[in-house]
Formats: structure tokens, sequence, C-alpha cells
């Protein structure tokens, strides 16, 4: 005859056994929907502006601002194993030093699957800055919209749903702000 504890590690491996049947059958499930959703990205306006730095106020810096115009539909990548995406506006250039940027502008959280359409025309949220101070010599951007789908159980996937047809040059430093 068994002991109580015998019968009860018999029966919490039983059933930790099916869990993790079952969330390695949820994990491999999510390789079958592969949605790929497209967009729209257009780059409204990029000004460049000198400014003071916040940490050393001799110093100067120039500073980028970005308007954009996103439309995009999301709402392919929810299924029941979507628990929320990341969606960013990323910026890839290179520096003068020829050294290879890439820095995210603008990202937002879609929890939800009413939320997961998005059209917005705004500013950046995060200001582009290079780390030399200047985006004189500076090759032209190339603008993407990106998305990480993250899932209860799994692996996360990340994918591209527009990105800007051309590379988009920076314009000449202003003085200020117009």
């Amino acid at each position: 005859m068994h002991s109580i504890y015998a019968r009860v590690n018999g029966v919490s491996g039983l059933w930790s056994t099916c869990i993790m049947v079952l969330l390695a059958a949820v994990a491999l499930s999510s390789f079958l929907f592969n949605a790929d959703p497209k967009g729209d990205l257009d780059i409204v306006s990029l000004k460049v502006f000198h400014s003071k730095t916040r940490r050393y106020p001799f110093r100067n810096e120039e500073i980028s601002f970005v308007k954009f115009n996103i439309s995009t539909d999301f709402t392919p990548l929810f299924n029941w194993n979507t628990k929320q995406l990341f969606v960013y506006l990323e910026a890839e250039y290179t520096n003068a030093q020829g050294v290879n940027n890439t820095v995210i502008l603008w990202d937002r959280i879609v929890r939800r699957k009413e939320q997961a359409k998005i059209d917005v025309v705004q500013k950046d949220k995060y200001r582009l800055r290079d780390l030399s101070g200047s985006f004189r010599d500076v090759l032209p951007a190339q603008y993407s919209l990106k998305y990480n789908v993250m899932p209860y159980v799994g692996v996360l996937s990340y994918g591209e749903a527009a990105r800007t047809l051309e590379p988009i040059d920076f314009p000449e430093a202003k003085d200020s702000v117009s």
C-alpha cells in the first residue's frame, strides 16, 4: 500500500506533465498563425534645430523633430495566444563617422484587438539626436514601422509593417523652432 504522500506525488506529477504538454502545444500552434500586416508610413516633415544639451548647457547639439502619418491594421496578428503588441517607429541612418544607428522615435503598446487599427498623425515621442552632436554629413535616414508580438506562451515574433519608399535627407539646422 502506498502512503498518501506517494499518491499526492503521483497525481501532481501527472497534472504537471499534462499542463506542460498543453503549454507546449499552445506555443507550437502559434507558428500556424502567420499574419503579415501591411500599412502606410509617411514622413510629413523633418526639421533640425540647434539646441543646448541638457547636461552640459555650454555645449551645442542638433535635435531633429519628425512628424509622421501611420495608417496600419494589426488585427490579423491577434489570436488566442496574443497577449499584446509592441509597435514602434524606427529611424536607421549612418552618421558622418560611418557608424550605423537605429533609433526608436515613437512606440505604442496594443493590448486589445479593438485598439489594433492605428491611424495617427503626430510628432515623435522621443527626440532624434546623434552622438556626434550634428546631423551634418549624415546619410539619409530610412524609416520603418515595426512590431513585436508578445504571446502568452511561446517565443516572441518580430515583423515590419511599413517602410518609407526612399531614404529621407536631414535638412540644414535652423536656429529657432518655428
